[in-house]
């Protein structure tokens, strides 16, 4: 039995929210690696300040560096990875913002569960769907070439799986779709969280 309870703050979710003018909304990019999530939440965030929205950007690899930088990359930690990252969303939600993650999230399980964390009305999942091909002939960062020759174990695509969403509410194809094309289709989909 837990000795801890929920304390109710005064200044709440939607006295936050009036105040910004806007709705809390997560917008969740989910992909390979390499398959353009970190420039795209980039650009997105970029536009939606330039529409004067309030926002946060939480990146895979920058969040690894601090709040996550004690788990590794086995099955069990890339979970508690996207749990954590589900309750801290969810508490920036409370704030008021329109938060952009922009992890692999390979696991639907896991992107279920961070969709009951902050909540179905407030998460907006957006697969980043570009071929395995395509994310390797890119390789940023030089990781496919790392997990191709031993270097990397547990790499999602390789030798630990991708499962994609069956049914995401945005979908983007980057070979298809330039940077701004796949902005402008989030930000149709955005729409009923946009408006004051």
């Amino acid at each position: 039995m837990s000795n801890t309870s929920f304390y109710e703050t005064a200044v709440n979710q939607q006295l936050r929210s009036a105040l910004k003018k806007q709705r809390p909304v997560v917008i969740w990019l989910t992909g390979l690696s390499g398959a353009g999530k970190s420039t795209i939440a980039n650009a997105l965030e970029t536009e939606l300040l330039a529409l004067g929205k309030h926002t946060y950007l939480l990146d895979g690899d920058n969040v690894r560096t601090g709040l996550c930088g004690d788990l590794g990359f086995s099955d069990q930690d890339r979970k508690e990875n996207i749990r954590r990252i589900a309750q801290v969303a969810n508490l920036f939600t409370d704030a008021g913002l329109i938060v952009i993650v922009a992890f692999i999230s390979p696991f639907r399980d896991d992107r279920r569960l961070a969709r009951e964390i902050i909540g179905s009305d407030k998460f907006v999942e957006v697969f980043i769907d570009t071929p395995l091909a395509e994310c390797e002939r890119r390789d940023p960062k030089g990781l496919y070439v790392k997990a191709r020759s031993g270097l990397i174990k547990n790499f999602t695509g390789l030798d630990s799986v991708y499962e994609p969403p069956v049914a995401p509410d945005i979908r983007i194809n980057t070979v298809d779709y330039s940077v701004q094309d796949a902005v402008n289709d989030i930000l149709l989909g955005l729409d009923r969280y946009l408006a004051p």
